[in-house]
């Protein structure tokens, strides 16, 4: 029976929304952050898209957000020339890691006592989360912004990408190990551990890399203009979307195009799969972030699967069980607390 896709919307953001990042599976569940040009990033419960709490401390547009493992730790890059260190449960602002341009992108090493950033400057910095006081490593190598930075293998190497170049170093000698070139400007970057593989995304094309040697591995070619891909846990399937204000499903050995949907009414900046794989999130130029089911018709976190009365002729559709929770379903002081409401479940 056909099944319909039913994307949950998340509200809250006031600008366009160009990163966002899942934790990895908690007691609590997983939890999803995204950054945002308004310049509060959110928090929400990555299964159902429930607004937790918004960092309010940036003066600017935040480019970059990320969770570390366990959604202990929160980080943000921004246009205040910042990247913040963040408490995920309550929301206290940890540290402000000063920079001189506007930071980017931000991620934590598997143990979350070291912070990679990059941005405008084109540096690569890693600070001592345990010694905020001391001043970062500096890697220099690129010749303009930086778009993304990533942890990889361990942590003992490091993914950095700016306008047509990706690169990779080695973290012990700070020294660049292979770079790759693209005759257009690279969109995006992800880091996939198991099986240690690099996603890419620039013009149409969707590549596929090794993150060990930067060697290909296979490409595919969308319709439009590609901004973010992301690949299933399960590498089973690939998500992309771009300046089409549709989302592409591909199968990931074949290169088949199994689905596309329409659902934002901007292009979309940014698409990650969930850690368990059962869903995907967008967010979109037009403010918003969705959540969408890779299985349709499945019932998972707000989703119901309702069929229809016999020879009625409709199509089956999963029916979303309770609203989904917006920063407007909140008191003015609920929202002041901040994440608040998230450190209940740690009693």
């Amino acid at each position: 029976m056909a099944m319909r896709q039913t994307p949950l919307t998340c509200s809250g953001h006031t600008r366009p929304v160009v990163d966002l990042a899942f934790s990895g599976i908690t007691p609590y569940g997983y939890f999803l952050i995204s950054a945002c040009k308004d310049g509060k990033p959110m928090l929400r419960q990555g299964d159902t898209g429930d607004w937790i709490g918004t960092f309010l401390g940036h003066k600017g547009a935040v480019w970059g957000a990320t969770l570390n493992k366990d959604a202990t730790k929160a980080a943000t890059a921004a246009a205040d020339f910042t990247a913040k260190v963040w408490d995920a449960v309550s929301g206290d602002e940890l540290m402000t890691l000063a920079h001189k341009h506007i930071v980017k992108s931000v991620d934590f090493t598997q143990d979350s006592n070291y912070l990679l950033t990059g941005g405008q400057d084109k540096l690569l910095r890693i600070y001592d989360l345990n010694k905020p006081e001391a001043e970062p490593k500096e890697i220099s190598g690129h010749t303009s912004g930086i778009k993304k930075a990533l942890w990889c293998s361990e942590d003992k190497q490091i993914l950095s990408a700016d306008d047509k170049t990706v690169r990779l170093w080695d973290h012990a000698t700070m020294t660049e190990v292979k770079s790759l070139n693209f005759n257009m400007s690279v969109s995006s970057m992800e880091y996939i551990p198991e099986g240690e593989i690099l996603v890419i995304t620039y013009g149409r094309s969707i590549a596929f890399h090794s993150a060990v040697s930067l060697d290909p591995i296979k490409s595919f070619e969308a319709p439009a203009t590609i901004n973010s891909a992301s690949l299933h846990p399960e590498k089973e399937f690939l998500v992309a979307g771009g300046e089409d204000f549709k989302l592409y499903k591909y199968d990931y050995n074949s290169g088949e195009e199994l689905e596309s949907y329409k659902g934002h009414f901007g292009p979309i900046h940014c698409v990650r799969f969930s850690p368990d794989g059962e869903l995907y999130a967008s967010g979109s130029e037009d403010g918003t972030l969705r959540l969408w089911q890779t299985v349709v018709g499945k019932t998972y976190g707000l989703w119901k699967c309702v069929l229809p009365e016999e020879d009625s002729g409709e199509l089956a559709k999963p029916k979303i069980g309770f609203p989904e929770t917006t920063e407007e379903d909140y008191s003015e002081a609920e929202q002041k607390d901040c994440l608040e409401p998230r450190s209940l479940r740690m009693l």
